[in-house]
């Protein structure tokens, strides 16, 4: 735990919540309940776009292991086996003799 020492000092405890909690009051007063909804429907919108990215990077990187893995069945060619032909010298005497 002594890697992150400082993860701690981000968080804010009760007595830094009700400053923040009473300075909302104060500039916000009635309108509050508003600017609570909007900051929440924000924080969902946000989780939906993190969300969806997520998931395009997770298709992405699923299509192209299997891309990779058709493409390499693919480039492969199919093994024949090498044709005979006759030296030119065999070629030619054979053309003679008909």
């Amino acid at each position: 735990m002594a890697e992150f020492p400082l993860l701690g000092f981000f968080m804010p405890g009760p007595p830094e919540m009700i400053i923040i909690l009473v300075i909302a009051v104060l500039l916000f007063g009635k309108r509050l309940p508003e600017v609570g909804r909007s900051l929440g429907k924000s924080i969902i919108e946000f989780k939906k776009g993190v969300r969806g990215i997520e998931e395009e990077i997770e298709t992405a990187t699923t299509e192209s292991s299997t891309e990779t893995s058709h493409h390499e069945e693919d480039d492969r060619e199919e093994a024949t086996a090498p044709k005979f032909e006759p030296p030119a010298s065999e070629h030619k005497t054979e053309t003679v003799e008909e």
